[in-house]
């Protein structure tokens, strides 16, 4: 059974296509959690509901992390500095990418995060830009499964569209 996000794209399987290429090539350069997290923080900017459970649910799943609590206050949820500096480099980038300066870069690269990554959760977040409004703009609701989530975790993660109903 597919998504409802690969459903949306049905008639326009080439561009698909084209952003799993575009996805997969960034994931395979960064740390996989990185990624979730400025993934996370870039759907939560973007009022993405479909983006932000997907990717919330792999950061607790996966790795164990408290995202109602990353999601409600990241700087009381366990987080590292260098961690909080890539979510608001996520967030910058999505509220206002002209504001984002080689200090700004420089400042994760500081926190020891590697240049090529913070290059790449830039790549990450305007890319997350062209999926989440896509799938908003054409009205994808996120999958009813959804709703098997802990109920605090979904509940943090809906933050545009609905959950589509069972």
């Amino acid at each position: 059974m597919s998504t409802n996000y690969e459903r949306a794209f049905t008639e326009h399987g080439e561009v698909y296509e084209a952003w799993t290429r575009l996805n997969a090539g960034i994931k395979a350069g960064i740390d996989l959690r990185r990624y979730e997290l400025a993934t996370l923080a870039a759907a939560m900017a973007l009022r993405s509901s479909y983006c932000s459970l997907a990717h919330g649910g792999v950061l607790a799943e996966r790795f164990g992390e408290p995202v109602a609590d990353i999601v409600r206050n990241r700087a009381d949820a366990g987080l590292s500095e260098a961690d909080i500096a890539v979510m608001e480099l996520a967030e910058q980038v999505v509220i206002d990418a002209t504001s984002v300066t080689a200090a700004t870069r420089e400042r994760l690269i500081a926190l020891g995060v590697p240049r090529h990554e913070v290059e790449l959760v830039i790549l990450a977040t305007a890319a997350r830009c062209f999926f989440s409004k896509a799938l908003d703009g054409l009205g994808v609701l996120p999958d009813a499964g959804y709703h098997d989530l802990e109920p605090a975790l979904r509940d943090a993660l809906v933050v545009g569209r609905p959950i589509e109903p069972r």
